[in-house]
């Protein structure tokens, strides 16, 4: 498990921007079953997390349509509230940092690891943007 104090600042990057902190396995579930759309990020302190995923999901906030709800989980660190989210993902391996959408409690898109590593921020952020669109 990372220590606090570098996992802390990584959060608030975006629990800054209005994400709910999902901590519990009870949070995930009560979340993720709710009516309209909720997007969750599993966050991490890879490279791609910090300079591709964080600041390409603070981008595609920035769109007309956008998910009701916006939570995340810290991999590595929040562990039993991450691993109820994976459970609600699959058919998707465990991956992070990853991107889930949900519209009335299922699953309608996910972006995994790969499609972070390699790409910018504003490349993730036209991808959920578009994702905003049909699903929002």
């Amino acid at each position: 498990m990372y220590p606090e104090a570098l996992v802390k600042p990584m959060k608030a990057e975006l629990t800054s921007v209005g994400f709910e902190e999902l901590l519990t396995p009870e949070n995930v579930d009560k979340s993720l079953k709710q009516e309209g759309t909720v997007l969750v990020v599993v966050n991490s302190v890879c490279g791609c997390a910090a300079g591709a995923a964080r600041p390409g999901v603070k981008l595609s906030l920035a769109n007309a349509k956008k998910p009701s709800k916006l939570t995340t989980v810290f991999a590595g660190f929040d562990t039993d509230a991450v691993v109820q989210a994976r459970k609600h993902f699959a058919p998707y391996p465990p991956s992070s940092p990853c991107i889930a959408l949900f519209k009335n409690g299922e699953l309608v898109h996910f972006v995994e690891r790969h499609n972070i590593e390699g790409r910018t921020a504003q490349m993730i952020a036209d991808h959920l943007k578009m994702v905003y669109d049909e699903y929002c």
